[in-house]
């Protein structure tokens, strides 16, 4: 039987390791991408402001990027240490990706970061600006190959279970690379990305701004971050659209609970705005919709439904009752491979072999299942719907608020207006944790929206912990939370440190010798 405090304790330190590592990719992603336009325009013009500015953000982008390598490490050795069997089960086709992802884009990414730090005397400019380039693309490379890996535990395509050895193989690798789940969901935390770096220019060229220091650097590093940032933002609505549609297709339940949606109604779905769901009752109450946007986004017509939670767990009870045939004949191959009868019954089921595994969890043989086990073993298919339904919401509604904010940015920015509507700086310097919390939301709807599975319709995340004793992982866990803490707070004193000193104190170059008779920016501001 399992350990469900074991399982549990395994699943709060992945969570808050990669909660926490997550923190640094979008920021990475971003910041590449905006140093590639700022030195793009100092190669173009040859003026000396856009170097500083490439050069200062280049700063706080080392710093950002050195906590992402540290915190992705000691993320990808719990693989090993508390997911030893979800490595064995599905080693081959998880593997891949990530050993990609150390080879051809970490090692790029690596190497071209030390050249962009230390090249500026020793490269052409355009040479120099061919290794930024290199740096952005290594870090959307590696972003590609984790969000291949991770779409394979969404949509388990391109392998097939060998009862021989008991575990997945790679039948088809091209299937694993196009997986259209995985198309979608790159391209859509690759944009998040770029408005997580976009904010984060903007909110600390306000913060000069508003206190009129840097006024050159960070009139033209909010112009950038406004025009670059307001495109993103947009973009990633029409990306999310895409990302659920493709759910649709695949994670039916997860997008059932998305929208708390319990019973299946006529096509076309309309979409909650608000709602109260009520797990006990099974029902949302309070519900606030618009009327056929739910079937439009996931099914892009009018005629097709869109099921409810009831009628997916009464699927899945059909499944999992053939889940139990499948695991049967599995047992019987393994005592005997050459077993005809088995070898046919395990192939005609085999498709729903996780299925009868979500029933380890309350029993030690699936074939002496009860009714009431399957039932519940059939429920265990619906995720947590409060905590799915609200940080939908949320994640939407901080999406819109920065789409609003850019659009701003971008108006006062081109009417040259943007140092001297103080409101909108200071709105600027509160919005700058939004866009990590909505990234952070969305990463919850990804992976918690896919619970009870590891590998989704495959391996249950019950079975896939390391048989270790909890007050292990409550060690390991106690030495992460102290670990990254630290590591927390060297981050923000860095960075901190850094904006504080601002472009003119990295050393770049000679600071300007101020005329005592000239009235200040500050001032010029606060006229």
């Amino acid at each position: 039987m399992i350990d469900l405090d074991l399982v549990n304790l395994s699943r709060l330190q992945f969570a808050l390791t990669a909660l926490y590592h997550f923190l640094f990719i979008p920021l990475t992603l971003g910041l590449s991408m905006l140093l590639v336009i700022m030195e793009s325009v100092y190669v173009m013009t040859g003026r000396e402001i856009w170097k500083r500015m490439t050069q200062f953000w280049g700063m706080l982008f080392g710093i950002n990027f050195a906590m992402g390598v540290a915190t992705g490490i000691t993320m990808e050795f719990q693989f090993g240490t508390n997911w030893a069997y979800y490595s064995h089960y599905v080693g081959d086709i998880f593997g891949a990706p990530l050993a990609l992802e150390g080879l051809l884009a970490f090692f790029l990414e690596s190497t071209f970061v030390g050249l962009f730090f230390f090249g500026w005397d020793r490269l052409s400019k355009v040479g120099h600006l061919f290794v930024t380039a290199l740096v952005a693309f290594g870090s959307s490379l590696s972003a590609l190959w984790i969000l291949i890996a991770n779409a394979w535990m969404q949509n388990p395509i391109g392998a097939e279970f060998n009862y021989e050895t008991m575990r997945m193989e790679l039948v088809s690798f091209s299937a694993v690379l196009l997986n259209p789940v995985a198309q979608a969901k790159f391209v859509h935390t690759v944009a998040a990305g770029y408005v997580v770096g976009s904010v984060f220019v903007l909110a600390i060229s306000a913060w000069y701004l508003l206190r009129g220091r840097n006024v050159d650097v960070a009139r033209r590093s909010m112009a950038v971050a406004a025009s670059f940032g307001l495109a993103c933002s947009l973009s990633v609505v029409v990306l999310g659209d895409e990302s659920g549609y493709v759910a649709s297709e695949n994670q039916k339940m997860k997008i059932a609970a998305i929208e708390a949606e319990w019973h299946t109604e006529d096509a076309p779905a309309g979409f909650t705005v608000f709602g109260i769901p009520d797990v006990s009752e099974r029902k949302t109450y309070a519900q606030v919709k618009v009327p056929w946007l739910l079937g439009l986004i996931a099914t892009r017509s009018i005629d097709r439904q869109v099921p409810g939670i009831v009628d997916l767990v009464e699927r899945a009870r059909e499944r999992v009752r053939s889940g139990i045939q499948a695991h049967a004949a599995l047992q019987a191959l393994r005592a005997d491979h050459a077993d005809a009868r088995a070898r046919a019954d395990f192939e005609a089921h085999r498709g729903d072999l996780g299925y009868g595994l979500l029933l380890l969890r309350y029993t030690r043989n699936p074939a002496s299942a009860t009714p009431e086990q399957i039932d519940r073993a059939a429920w265990s298919t619906v995720p947590n719907v409060p905590v799915l339904f609200w940080s939908f919401r949320l994640m939407v509604a901080l999406g819109l608020f920065l789409i609003v904010l850019f659009s701003m940015a971008f108006y006062f920015s081109a009417r040259h207006r943007i140092a001297y509507d103080r409101w909108f700086l200071r709105l600027a310097c509160f919005s700058l944790p939004l866009p990590w919390i909505a990234a952070e939301l969305g990463w919850i709807v990804a992976e918690y929206g896919r619970q009870p599975w590891a590998v989704d319709g495959l391996l249950p995340t019950f079975l896939g912990i390391s048989m270790t004793s909890p007050v292990n992982v409550w060690l390991s866990l106690t030495g992460f939370i102290v670990f990254y803490t630290a590591l927390a707070a060297v981050d923000v004193y860095l960075m901190v440190r850094m904006i504080r000193r601002g472009p003119d104190g990295l050393g770049y170059w000679p600071l300007p010798v101020a005329d005592p008779a000239a009235p200040t920016v500050a001032r010029q501001i606060e006229a």
